[in-house]
Parts: structure tokens; C-alpha cells; sequence
């Protein structure tokens, strides 16, 4: 149950707790005169007091409470029922019969079959003892059932409303918090969109000069130089679209986009992953596959990629056969080294989500 239906049942409790209070102390408190009637008032009080120690601090009454209370409840009106006249039953001295039934909602309002049930139950034990104990006039008992049937039915109405209530206030929460999430899943949308556009923007303004320089024949297409740097920026803006894909696995997808890459070009390129997959940051994602992007344009003919992801740890690794000429070098999150293995480079990324 959410924060605000929470809030709404217990200010119900309370309201219950209260209106129980002032009907036992105003209106019951003088109509006491037998010593049964004192004891059973008693307990109904300490009761009352008892449940008050959970309901005013917006809690409900735990079920260790609420059961042993309502068996005392039940046997404090029974008491002091069976110790009036039956003629006198859902009369003015009647003040257990009606009584009880608060206290059952004061302590099984959060139960609210069993709560009917207790009152169905107490209901029953007084039409019993007037109709059983002896030969009563008809027209007696059938002002004593209306009686009886009125006060049942207004407290059942009331255990009613306040659960609809309650049910409707946590509807309500519910749909407030469902477009509390979708206006910020829309501002997130939007966020990613600018910065989309904004890295799109970005990388093709590090590309126009490459671009230039091949159309106005100021860059040699056959040097080596040059199809290395076309092969870097293709590679950049392959890994940018890959990005922005919905999947699940995001690192392992723009991996893979930087490896397609590359066996497009020629290269025998094989791909290892191990491990579950974990959450990472776009940025880090980033910083862990730009080293990555810069070995496979090194490389010559072929080159083997692996993503490892142990507990805390997520590492891209490459060995090729080629030397990069500007080995990037990581950042304070990502951590890269790069080093000579005879005639092949090995690179490695690293990134934990919790360092040290």
C-alpha cells in the first residue's frame, strides 16, 4: 500500500478510535448500574486505551493485539448483555450491545472481513439471548431486530466507506505517480534526444574537416593515414547509432557495432563475452569502447575482442595485429593500457562501479 493510503487509514483509526471514545465515556458512562456493567465498561476501556497506543501513532492495531482484544470485547458485552432483562435489550440501558461493535472497528478496521465477521457475531449473541431466554411479545422482538439490524448495518456501512475510501485514495496516489513517471520518463526522452543531437552534432563536426579534405583533393585517399582516420570517424559514428538502440545489453551491443565495423573492412574479428549483464553509464560506455574503436582501426588483418564482467569489474580487451598510432589513454573512471606483444598490441579498458 502506498505512502498516501497509509495516510488516509490512519486518519480513519483515528477517527474510529475517537468517535468509540466519546460514545463510551459520554453516553455510556452514566447508563452503568450493576456491578457487571462497571466490569464490562472497564474492560471495553482498557481495551480502547490498549489499541489507542498503535492507532495514534498512524499504525494499526498487529494481530498478537487485535485478536486477544476482540475475544475481551466480545466477552465484556456479552457480560454485560446477559446481565440486563431482555425487555430491556437495544433499549436506553442497552449500552454494550452498540458499543462493542466500535470497539471491533477500532481493532480489525485493517481486517476487514473479519472485522464484519466479529461484528455479525456480537450481533447474533444479543438476538439470542433476548429471543431465548424467555416468551417475549412479537412486536418486541421485531422493534429489537430493527434496532439491532440499524446498528449493524451503520457500523458495516461505515467499515465499508472507509475501506472504498482507502482504496480510492491509493488509486488515486497511484495514477498521480504514474504521470509523475511518465512527465519524467518524457523529460529523460527529451534529455536524450538534445544530447543526441548535441554528440551527433558533435562527432560530424570532427568529421566535415575529413570530409573537406577528401572533396577539395587535400587528403589522399590511398594514404594510410587518411583511411585510418576514415575508418576511426565511420567506426565513432557506427558505435554513436548503436547507442541510442533499445536493448538490453547496451555495452555488448555497441561492441559488437565496433566489431561489424571492422569485418566489414576486412578483418577476422573474434568476440568473447562473459559474464552477466550490469548497468553502465553511457558515459562510461564511452570512454570503455573508444580504446576499443582505436585498436580495430590499427588493426591489419584480424583481432580478438573480449568483455569480461566479474562482481564489480567490466573490462573490453583487444589483441591485434596492428600498432595504434595516439593510444588514447583512459579517464578517471576508466582506467587503459596498452601494450606491445611482438608484433601484435594488446589494449585493455577497465572500469569498477565501486572503486576502492
Amino acid at each position: 500500500m502506498n505512502e498516501t493510503a497509509d495516510r488516509v487509514l490512519g486518519g480513519c483509526r483515528i477517527a474510529v478510535l475517537l468517535a468509540t471514545a466519546v460514545v463510551q465515556v459520554g453516553l455510556s458512562l452514566v447508563r452503568l448500574d450493576d456491578t457487571a456493567s462497571r466490569i464490562a465498561f472497564a474492560a471495553l476501556a482498557v481495551v480502547l486505551v490498549v489499541a489507542a497506543w498503535w492507532v495514534l501513532r498512524w499504525k494499526p492495531v498487529p494481530w498478537p493485539v487485535a485478536l486477544p482484544g476482540a475475544v475481551v470485547v466480545l466477552a465484556a458485552a456479552a457480560t454485560a448483555t446477559w446481565a440486563m432483562p431482555p425487555d430491556q435489550l437495544f433499549g436506553d440501558g442497552d449500552w454494550a450491545s452498540g458499543l462493542a461493535g466500535w470497539h471491533m472497528l477500532v481493532l480489525l478496521l485493517d481486517r476487514p472481513v473479519l472485522a464484519m465477521a466479529a461484528l455479525v457475531f456480537h450481533m447474533t449473541l444479543t438476538f439470542l439471548r433476548q429471543i431465548g431466554s424467555a416468551p417475549t411479545d412479537r412486536g418486541e422482538i421485531g422493534s429489537a431486530v430493527i434496532v439491532g439490524l440499524s446498528v449493524l448495518a451503520f457500523q458495516a456501512a461505515t467499515l465499508t466507506l472507509i475501506r472504498v475510501v482507502n482504496r480510492r485514495a491509493g488509486e488515486a496516489a497511484e495514477a498521480s505517480a504514474e504521470r509523475d513517471r511518465q512527465a519524467h520518463s518524457k523529460a529523460l526522452a527529451e534529455q536524450r534526444e538534445a544530447d543526441q543531437r548535441s554528440r551527433f552534432a558533435g562527432q560530424l563536426g570532427a568529421t566535415l574537416p575529413l570530409l573537406a579534405g577528401l572533396a577539395d583533393r587535400t587528403l589522399d585517399p590511398r594514404d594510410e593515414e587518411v583511411r585510418r582516420r576514415c575508418a576511426l570517424a565511420a567506426t565513432q559514428l557506427r558505435r554513436l547509432f548503436a547507442e541510442n538502440d533499445d536493448v538490453p545489453d547496451p555495452l555488448v551491443h555497441e561492441v559488437s557495432a565496433c566489431v561489424d565495423l571492422a569485418e566489414r573492412r576486412g578483418l577476422t574479428v573474434t568476440l568473447a563475452v562473459s559474464g552477466e549483464a550490469a548497468p553502465v553509464p553511457t558515459a562510461v560506455r564511452r570512454e570503455l569502447t573508444g580504446p576499443l574503436m582505436t585498436a580495430l582501426v590499427a588493426a591489419r588483418s584480424q583481432a580478438r575482442v573480449s568483455v569480461l564482467r566479474t562482481g564489480d569489474e567490466i573490462r573490453v580487451a583487444a589483441i591485434t595485429d596492428g600498432e595504434p598510432g595516439a593510444a588514447p589513454n583512459g579517464s578517471g573512471a576508466v582506467d587503459v593500457e596498452w601494450h606491445a606483444l611482438g608484433e601484435r598490441s594488446w589494449m585493455e579498458a577497465k572500469w569498477r562501479s565501486r572503486p576502492n
